[in-house]
């Protein structure tokens, strides 16, 4: 079968279009035939070697976490599904090397949900590692009816997830992104801000009494520069600053396969609750292009690739 392959650190010059054997199920797994995975900047921070020391990774390695596609085998004990199931999931491994930039991929029965109905494949992959990400950081930080919440990085995959998630808890949601994708934020329930000097007075524009939680998708100081905007007992989580949080009483989130959770998320999409949003679809041959385009940034909702 074809999938995308890497056999050293490197940019994205190392990915091949390879042809590698099919995988077979172990007893809790399923084959899933990828019809969509999407891509997330932790994609391209492995292939790099910045995950060394996290997660341990065997070359050749496959790239990609998130997939949606069909179930065409099953395991040996897999009561929860059946073969032509469409599902999808955030199928990280305890070992980089098979990812779900493949034809068929096998997925772990706890990594795996049921594709919402109302969703494309296309829609459906760009859902699990963003949006369990949000889920758990929300929970986490226990945003309930009535928080004032300020979201940092509001429009990014991870962003725009917790922004909704927010305010269907009942929160006012502030969140800060370039001028570009303020109506974004609009739409999806939040007050925008600008980034850049000053936040911290346009932030308290918007909550001059302050914010109970602080939710940092973004990093780069973003904590640091908007802390003496919490009010006290303020919570503070955070995907991309651990020491900030720290410094602040607060916590990461390292999201994880949780099937349970992607069906929570499924349902919400079903509703109508959950918007999401594709920037783009590539074919596989052109994962190396749509990896660039990643890794150049400023890119609003998921990347996809079809096989």
């Amino acid at each position: 079968m074809r999938a995308i392959t890497y056999a050293e650190f490197g940019d994205a010059s190392v990915l091949e279009l390879s042809d590698i054997p099919e995988p077979n199920p172990g007893p809790d797994e399923v084959i899933v035939e990828m019809r969509a995975a999407a891509l997330n900047p932790v994609d391209w921070k492995a292939r790099q070697g910045y995950l060394e020391g996290t997660i341990r990774t065997v070359f050749p390695t496959v790239p990609g976490w998130d997939i949606a596609g069909v179930v065409v085998k099953l395991g040996a004990d897999v009561p929860e599904f059946a073969v032509g199931d469409e599902v999808f999931a955030y199928a990280r491994k305890d070992v980089l090397r098979d990812g779900t930039l493949a034809e068929r991929v096998a997925v772990p029965v706890r990594a795996l949900a049921h594709k919402p109905t109302s969703a494309s494949f296309e829609e459906a992959a760009a859902v699990p590692l963003t949006g369990l990400t949000a889920l758990r950081s929300v929970r986490r930080a226990e945003v309930s009816e009535g928080d004032r919440v300020l979201i940092h990085g509001g429009a990014g995959g991870v962003g725009s997830f917790g922004v909704q998630l927010a305010a269907l808890a009942g929160a006012s949601v502030t969140a800060t992104a370039s001028a570009r994708n303020h109506e974004f934020l609009r739409e999806l329930g939040a007050t925008p801000v600008e980034y850049g000097d000053g936040l911290l007075e346009r932030a308290l524009a918007v909550q001059p009494d302050g914010y109970d939680v602080i939710l940092d998708f973004a990093g780069g100081g973003a904590i640091a520069a908007t802390a003496s905007a919490m009010r006290p007992g303020g919570r503070v989580v955070t995907i991309a600053d651990g020491k900030g949080a720290a410094e602040h009483g607060g916590s990461i989130v390292w999201v994880r396969p949780d099937g349970a959770a992607l069906a929570e998320l499924a349902e919400l999409i079903d509703a109508g609750k959950l918007r999401v949003e594709v920037a783009s679809v590539y074919p596989l041959a052109e994962a190396a292009d749509a990896y660039r385009r990643l890794e150049g940034g400023h890119v609003r909702g998921k990347l996809v690739v079809v096989p």
